[in-house]
């Protein structure tokens, strides 16, 4: 078996195993190539070559995408508790552009108004914060760092 086809198998067994993003498998892809051994150092650079074939090939034929990655990740982002910010930096982490970023948690908002207090409620429950007057400025605290705004966590820990 050839490098390439090995690469592409490579790539579909991780791919099979978890999600991922074109950016994402792009850097696991190069990984792989930097970790094989008994190969020249020019046909390494062929096969860096051949990664960006490997991954419009992989698109083309709808085994990745990045819309369907982010907006899975959205989900499992909220149902954790996780604050808007938190889950822009989680996704550009990814590998996700800022374009598809904006345009899932558009739509997300437009199907689930309101969903950044939920996900602060369970944030808050999760953690066992509001429960006690004097932890009232750690909690607060908590829930900043956690990416939530002022208006949001004044209506989760009760502060008037």
């Amino acid at each position: 078996m050839n490098n390439t086809n090995l690469l592409t198998k490579y790539a579909l067994t991780y791919l099979s195993k978890y999600d991922s993003t074109k950016k994402n498998l792009e850097q696991i892809l190069k990984n792989k190539i930097i970790k094989m051994k008994n190969i020249e150092k020019n046909e390494k650079n062929n096969l860096y070559q051949i990664i960006k074939k490997i991954l419009n090939n992989l698109e083309s034929n709808k085994i990745i995408n990045d819309e369907d990655f982010a907006y899975k990740k959205l989900i499992n982002l909220f149902n954790q508790g996780r604050s808007e910010i938190y889950i822009k930096n989680t996704l550009y982490k990814k590998g996700v552009e800022k374009n598809i970023i904006r345009k899932i948690l558009s739509d997300f908002d437009k199907s689930n108004p309101g969903w950044e207090i939920k996900s602060a409620r369970t944030f808050a429950k999760k953690k066992g914060l509001g429960n006690h007057k004097s932890n009232r400025e750690k909690d607060f605290g908590k829930m900043v760092r956690a990416g939530f705004n002022y208006n949001i966590i004044k209506d989760i820990l009760e502060i008037h």
